[in-house]
């Protein structure tokens, strides 16, 4: 009779049972999606929760409630998330993926649970290598995301952490992905040219440029309050957008170039993270690879960082610019993200004038020897550093500098040559060199005299007249020592080199005298050079 009456009597469920009834769509909070749900098993695991209804309509409806219980189910979440992952396959989208009611045909209190549901929905990614592979599913999936879209724009109330993490888990199965690595073996790097490359494409872009629009408009609206949405927009997440920045497609570039500079400035905390994040990027770049298709991206946001910098400079901004701003000079292909370099660069000593002669030695130390294109780029970036630059700095590095635009002057490569005198055109640098040009006229002036002399390109031959001019209207006793002086240092080779070519006429005079037969032999220089250095060499070593 008693055990009749305790059948009757519903049952307590078990701790297993109550996990095991909640399942994968319960909202856990962000300690555990950042241990248990990385963005790789994201995209693993989530398909796998979207693609049957039923799973899509409890995960929905239940939110309150898994939220409540989410503490208890926080140390079994791993285990479950690492089982799905596994067990979920290629997803067969086929007879199980419907759309959903649209936002317009249900009651304002039932948009939010509906706006789980479509974030739900999205989590399955298609294959769009087949053109002609599910192709009514992805339209649906494309008309939901646009519909998302519309939501999180009009949207006129504070989005809560449920809606906060599911976007962010949604992003993140369709976007984070990783990248074909390319073969940085030397070899292939020394022939290989970013320039001649075709842009790419990704087939994926129709559904790809929706979820940008879609992070986008989430993280810029006023409805995200940023010290929730850190939470779930976190390092784990920066860090994955970042990578992102390797992609071949320039369109997927330009959206992360913008959703991280709203991320940059929306949320404070994770500026210091992010510039240090962007840092390494740039030291793999430079030191390991030499291979990153979003190097001008980067700078491009670094640019307007750079430019709300606070005054005076922090120590780590500028050892930011000496250690991955300057060495960014180096790789072959900086002319693929020099324009935005030299942006920053000359934000730099724009903020800080005494940074001029660092950043001066820094182009010096860099510039370019065989790569007559790049040359060209450094003195353009170097007119436009010198334009920012006062006379105490100026005075510190004008010796090497003048030397480096000596040799540029007698580069055969007229650009080379044409470019370096064009500095003189600006108003700003020809007073800097009038005003030291004691000290710069006597290092610049062969190379102005063998340029008006003997220069193949009238152009530059016109140019360097010009600039004679000027030196020799702002002060022609300096003027005219520099040029006697030149005339004494010519004759002086001369006589050197008539004497140089006697002593080779004697010595083969001599070798002729001492041949047996009657015929002269013409001793070559080089084996002249070497018995003049075995005759030499036994006094050398008696005097030591």
């Amino acid at each position: 009779m008693i055990k009749q009456i305790f059948g009757k009597l519903p049952r307590k469920p078990s701790k297993s049972s109550h996990n095991d009834s909640n399942g994968d769509g319960g909202v856990h909070d962000n300690s555990s999606l950042n241990s248990a749900l990385g963005p790789n098993s994201l995209n693993n695991s989530k398909p796998g929760s979207a693609s049957s209804k039923p799973s899509n309509s409890s995960r929905s409806n239940n939110g309150p409630l898994n939220s409540h219980s989410s503490t208890s189910n926080k140390s079994n979440h791993g285990k479950k998330t690492a089982s799905l992952a596994s067990q979920a396959g290629p997803i067969s989208a086929s007879g199980v993926y419907e759309a959903l009611p649209s936002f317009r045909d249900v009651p304002s209190s039932e948009k939010q649970n509906l706006f789980l549901k479509k974030l739900s929905l999205c989590y399955v990614v298609f294959d769009f290598s087949d053109p002609s592979k599910n192709l009514r599913e992805k339209e649906i999936k494309r008309q939901t995301l646009l519909e998302l879209v519309d939501y999180i724009s009009s949207v006129s109330s504070k989005f809560n952490e449920v809606a906060m993490q599911e976007v962010t888990r949604m992003v993140a199965a369709n976007l984070f992905r990783t990248f074909p690595s390319p073969n940085h073996d030397s070899k292939i790097l020394e022939m290989y040219d970013m320039e001649d490359e075709e842009p790419a494409m990704d087939p994926a872009w129709p559904h790809l440029q929706i979820v940008y629009e879609l992070l986008l408009r989430f993280v810029v609206s006023t409805e995200t309050d940023a010290k929730l949405a850190k939470r779930y927009v976190d390092h784990p997440f920066v860090l994955k957008l970042l990578d992102l920045f390797d992609s071949d497609d320039q369109r997927e570039r330009e959206y992360l170039k913008t959703i991280l500079h709203r991320i940059y400035g929306k949320f404070m905390v994770h500026r210091p993270f992010i510039r240090k994040a962007i840092n390494n990027i740039f030291y793999r770049f430079i030191f390991e690879t030499e291979k990153h298709n979003g190097i001008a991206e980067l700078l491009e946001i670094l640019g307007s960082i750079i430019n709300g910098f606070a005054l005076p400079l922090k120590e780590e901004h500028k050892l930011f610019l000496v250690r991955a701003l300057i060495p960014l000079h180096k790789p072959k292909c900086v002319s693929m993200y020099h324009q935005q370099l030299s942006y920053c660069i000359t934000q730099f000593v724009e903020k800080d004038f005494k940074l001029a002669d660092t950043v001066i030695r820094g182009l010096l130390k860099y510039w370019p020897v065989t790569n007559s294109s790049k040359e060209v780029m450094f003195l353009g970036e170097l007119e436009e550093v010198l334009e920012a630059t006062q006379t105490a700095e100026f005075q510190r590095c004008m010796v090497p500098l003048f030397r480096q635009i000596g040799r540029c002057l007698n580069s055969l490569h007229f650009q080379v040559a044409e470019r370096a005198l064009f500095l003189w055109n600006n108003d700003h640098i020809r007073n800097l060199i009038t005003q030291n040009r004691t000290v710069i006229l006597p290092i610049i002036f062969p190379a102005l005299e063998r340029n008006t002399r003997g220069h193949w390109n009238p152009a530059v031959q016109s140019l360097t007249l010009n600039v004679r001019k000027i030196f020799s209207d702002a002060d022609q006793a300096i003027f005219d020592e520099c040029l006697a002086r030149y005339q004494e240092d010519e004759a002086k080779q001369k006589e050197l080199q008539e004497k140089r070519e006697l002593t080779w006429k004697r010595l083969e005079d001599v070798a002729a005298s001492k041949v047996v037969s009657n015929e002269a032999v013409m001793v070559s220089k080089s084996i002249s050079s070497i018995a003049i250095d075995k005759s030499t060499a036994p006094k050398a070593t008696a005097s030591r």
